[in-house]
């Protein structure tokens, strides 16, 4: 994994507090825009927490310094256990 462990850390740090049992259950269902469109359910779950828990512009200005979206992935795989569908 390319993701320095003070990123990893942060990033499980802040998806932590989104990745909840309700919002999981919401996932599994289907209750969320756009969800007739999804091929992976687990990879636009932990895209979603992403997008959700970290700012834009840090990802930008940190992850994407020497990092890209594939290495992103792992490291999310890494923190977000996959949903039991």
């Amino acid at each position: 994994m390319k993701i320095k462990p003070e990123h990893l850390d942060t990033l499980r740090q802040h998806i932590a507090a989104l990745d909840t049992p309700e919002r999981r259950e919401q996932y599994r269902k289907g209750d969320f825009p756009r969800a007739e469109a999804v091929k992976d359910l687990n990879k636009r779950y932990r895209w979603d927490l992403f997008n959700a828990a970290v700012p834009a512009k840090w990802v930008c200005d940190v992850l994407y310094k020497y990092s890209h979206d594939e290495h992103i992935d792992t490291a999310l795989r890494n923190i977000v256990k996959p949903l039991e569908v």
